[in-house]
């Protein structure tokens, strides 16, 4: 297997790469780029070009987390939010899946979140990104299927992440129960070999998720202010 690791972080995907290397063989090419730039799509794909490899698997998993009040937001965090959480994810999966489907088979997995199932105060414009991937990932699941392509719209809930303390939150994982990177990643690759258009990895995650078809959407968004109040004077990003 190869990989294509594309980040910021140079040292931490050099570290990656060599655990990769030594634990199962897999070699990765590295590109630094800044996914949040207007034009990131374009450039990484220009490298991927430049290598001449077909992308057999898509992961757009980076995004940006941003929980605070409205009037501690600047609108450059909430563009450049936008720009990873959604303009850059879809710029990509519109690069590479055309020659997935002219090739019969490939996939691509879109991390969006639980969030994406209802509005929630204090982080509206993160949570609305990821209805975005959510959607969008399902209306292309329902295209390419029939064609040998599967696009994935992966769920996940709290994960023991960086998320919370550079979204705005600190402290916010010691408080509530979290899942594991392996188990959500286990829960995807699981969902992809079964073709399904979307998947919430841990069973209170997906009854979360079912509460609010139950509720009205009043009473959900209201419900929604009391677990990111503590944040709300200090917005931060994550990538």
């Amino acid at each position: 297997m190869h990989l294509i690791l594309a980040a910021r972080r140079t040292e931490q995907m050099n570290a990656l790469a060599q655990d990769l290397l030594t634990k199962h063989g897999t070699n990765c090419h590295i590109v630094t780029i800044d996914l949040a730039a207007p034009d990131a799509g374009r450039l990484l794909m220009d490298e991927i070009d430049r290598l001449g490899v077909n992308v057999e698997l898509l992961v757009n998993n980076a995004g940006i987390g941003l929980i605070g009040a409205i009037e501690n937001a600047t609108p450059e965090e909430v563009q450049r939010m936008l720009n990873l959480n959604i303009l850059t994810l879809t710029d990509l999966t519109y690069r590479i899946l055309p020659g997935m489907l002219e090739r019969g088979h490939g996939a691509i997995i879109n991390v969006s979140s639980v969030a994406a199932f209802q509005p929630v105060a204090f982080m509206g414009a993160y949570s609305a990104s990821k209805s975005y991937v959510l959607h969008f990932s399902e209306a292309l699941w329902a295209e390419a299927r029939s064609r040998g392509v599967t696009v994935l719209g992966l769920c996940p809930g709290v994960t023991t992440t960086e998320f919370f303390e550079r979204a705005g939150a600190p402290g916010w994982l010691d408080k509530h129960s979290s899942q594991t990177t392996f188990k959500v990643v286990k829960t995807a690759l699981s969902a992809l070999e079964k073709r399904r258009q979307y998947v919430i990895p841990g069973w209170k995650n997906y009854f979360l998720s079912l509460l609010v078809r139950l509720t009205t959407r009043r009473t959900a968004v209201n419900e929604s202010k009391r677990y990111f109040r503590s944040g709300k004077r200090n917005n931060k990003t994550s990538e």
